[in-house]
């Protein structure tokens, strides 16, 4: 079983930036993705970014394109989510996932139902 632990959120203003780290511990060396999707009271999940795990392929939503850098350190089992120049709008929790599936096309590495295991989430707040 894979766990996933997030930390990094909190309550920044308007033009500044985040770090969101997910740790994942117990049997990694299955995981072929991960990704980081967001939520916000009332709304549905939404992927944010994706990355090949061990690998270099990245995919965004284009709503974060230029602004969300999803990167990974496999020494650390960790992956973060760097985000710059933070609006309002970015104001949710952030949730981290992970598969042991390989998803073959780009457009669902973002889609909620390909990923089994979530962290608990971070909350980002951005006040304008």
């Amino acid at each position: 079983q894979v766990q996933l632990v997030e930390s990094g959120g909190g309550s920044v203003q308007a033009g500044g930036s985040l770090r969101l780290s997910c740790a994942a511990s117990g049997r990694t060396d299955g995981i072929l993705h991960m990704a980081w999707f967001r939520q916000s009271p009332g709304e549905e999940r939404v992927g944010v970014a994706a990355i090949r795990y061990g690998g270099t392929n990245t995919y965004y939503a284009d709503s974060v394109k230029g602004r969300f850098t999803i990167s990974q350190d496999r020494g650390k089992n960790t992956v973060y989510l760097e985000i710059v120049s933070l609006k309002p709008e970015d104001t949710a929790k952030y949730y981290c996932a992970a598969t042991t599936k390989f998803i073959i096309s780009f457009s669902l590495w973002l889609a909620p139902e390909r990923y089994s295991t979530w962290g608990q989430g971070t909350q980002v707040t951005v006040s304008s």
